[in-house]
């Protein structure tokens, strides 16, 4: 089983970047799936999660209306678009994989938001 995080990096603040999950190992269809996300010193906390058919998302607060969660359950990735991003967005960003009582995490990827 993988989860494998990429598109993270420095990015100005204002700018937008894409970050994607791809999964391998079991059936990306049949989890619902989110991101997470872990600043420094502070608590892993949820961004945005989507349901298994793709049908159903939802956010943390700080992101609505500037980041969008997406799945292709036939390229087994979800993404994460994220725009007008501050630099409080700066953290770990985690994908995670949930069926029941089955969860999958990836080793994340950083995306620092600076100037």
């Amino acid at each position: 089983v993988q989860l494998v995080e990429s598109g993270g990096g420095l990015v100005q603040p204002g700018g937008s970047r894409r970050l994607s999950c791809a999964a391998s190992g079991f059936t990306f269809s049949s989890y619902a799936m989110s991101w997470y996300r872990q600043a420094p010193g502070k608590e892993r906390e949820l961004v945005a999660g989507i349901s298994s058919t793709g049908r159903t998302t939802n956010y943390a607060d700080s992101v609505k209306g500037r980041f969008t969660i997406s799945r292709d359950n036939a390229e087994n990735t979800v993404y994460l678009q994220m725009s007008s991003l501050k630099p409080e967005d700066t953290a770990v960003y985690y994908c995670r994989g949930v069926m029941r009582e089955t969860i999958y995490w990836g080793k994340g990827t950083l995306v620092t938001v600076s100037s």
